[in-house]
């Protein structure tokens, strides 16, 4: 699995995202996000008047689809497009449930830091109340 440059923090409240920035997420040239744009009738970004591409959360979330067809599992262009077609909805749930589990990490790192803290506070409020 490739390395990515600079994941895309959507925990933000932004509603669009560069393509330098949704490249850098996939470590892609951004030729090639162009190309998939021509490719892949389900990647649309929205497009300004002087065509500066603007991307959603469900943009990226398209382009992650098509990422791991073509970079992680090996397909080409059109067995990408056939899995699409047949499959899409599989992929889907895949993509979704592995994005819940990373929240569900995330979370659950916060909360062993917030257990950390207190255990901390705890320890530290007995030994003075003992002095």
């Amino acid at each position: 699995m490739a390395k990515r440059k600079k994941p895309i923090n959507f925990d933000s409240k932004r509603l669009y995202y560069s393509i330098k920035e949704v490249a850098d997420h996939f470590a892609v040239n951004i030729s090639l996000l162009r190309y998939w744009e021509k490719e892949f009738p389900n990647i649309n970004p929205k497009k300004t008047k002087g065509g500066t591409r603007q991307y959603t959360k469900d943009d990226v979330m398209e382009i992650e689809v098509v990422y791991r067809l073509v970079k992680e599992k090996g397909l080409t262009l059109d067995g990408a497009r056939q899995a699409l077609k047949t499959n899409k909805t599989a992929e889907d749930i895949r993509i979704e449930t592995l994005m819940r589990l990373q929240n569900l990490r995330k979370e659950l790192l916060q909360l062993e830091e917030e257990f950390n803290n207190l255990h901390e506070q705890q320890k530290y409020s007995k030994t003075t109340s003992k002095e």
